[in-house]
């Protein structure tokens, strides 16, 4: 049985996150601040950490940080109020798997979990792989696995500058179930995709959490291209979109 440790600071949650992951059949560990958290963590060494970002005391993002300290493949999710999303950005940049918004929905967090489980079957991401494929009428898949952050830039253009190269119609940027975006990696993300625009190439993106949704359309990400939920839909649009 996988071990899973919940911090939090309001028992009321602690009692909804241990009814659902026992459920799923976690063996889960809980903790009302940071500190008994991270006693815990380095007792027990769960693989996933689920923890608020705001709690009296040690907070969530320094909770995280001496976790990855501990233990750098350890998934933390981290928990954010409605609003807080500077702070789930924060928390990105320490290398946090993912985060999920106040209340918390049942949906968002099988999402997350699903990603945690994949990321430890890669040996808790890390790395980056980015795959570029062709398809009929100059349309472009790029695929992307594991962590996006500033180490991607040199594969992330070099993928770009084949299509540019190429005189590619339409993109596919295609975000596998592991993946992890940093705001660093987000940066990268918009100076490529501008160019793109530029070159009035149109650009889907499929594959993303709701949660990374809410992250890119903070930064804008949504002005220079189109989200779908798989990749069908996302090569009809490029299709009509590039004629």
């Amino acid at each position: 049985m996988k071990k899973i440790l919940i911090i939090d600071d309001e028992k009321p949650t602690l009692a909804m996150f241990r009814l659902f992951l026992s459920a799923y059949g976690y063996e889960v560990l809980l903790a009302e601040n940071g500190i008994e958290g991270l006693e815990i963590f380095r007792r027990e060494k769960p693989p996933i950490v689920l923890t608020d970002i705001k709690m009296p005391g040690l907070d969530g993002l320094e909770v995280l940080r001496q976790v990855k300290e501990i233990d750098p493949r350890a998934e933390v999710i981290v928990i954010s109020g409605h609003g807080d999303m500077d702070l789930a950005m924060r928390a990105l940049q320490l290398n946090a798997s993912d985060f999920l918004s106040k209340p918390v929905q049942k949906s968002e967090l099988d999402i997350a979990l699903k990603r945690a489980e994949e990321r430890l079957k890669q040996e808790g991401g890390g790395g980056n792989g980015i795959r570029v494929q062709e398809r009929e009428e100059r349309l472009f898949i790029v695929e992307v696995e594991g962590d996006v952050s500033s180490r991607s830039e040199p594969s992330l253009n070099e993928a770009f500058q084949r299509i540019f190269t190429g005189e590619g119609r339409g993109i596919l940027l295609r975000f596998s179930d592991q993946t992890s975006v940093n705001s660093a990696g987000v940066a990268v993300i918009i100076q490529l995709l501008l160019e793109a625009h530029r070159r009035e190439i149109p650009v889907a993106i499929s594959g993303l959490s709701p949660n990374f949704k809410k992250f890119f359309d903070l930064v804008g990400i949504h002005k220079y291209a189109r989200y779908f939920e798989n990749d069908e839909p996302a090569l009809a649009y490029l299709q009509t979109a590039s004629r």
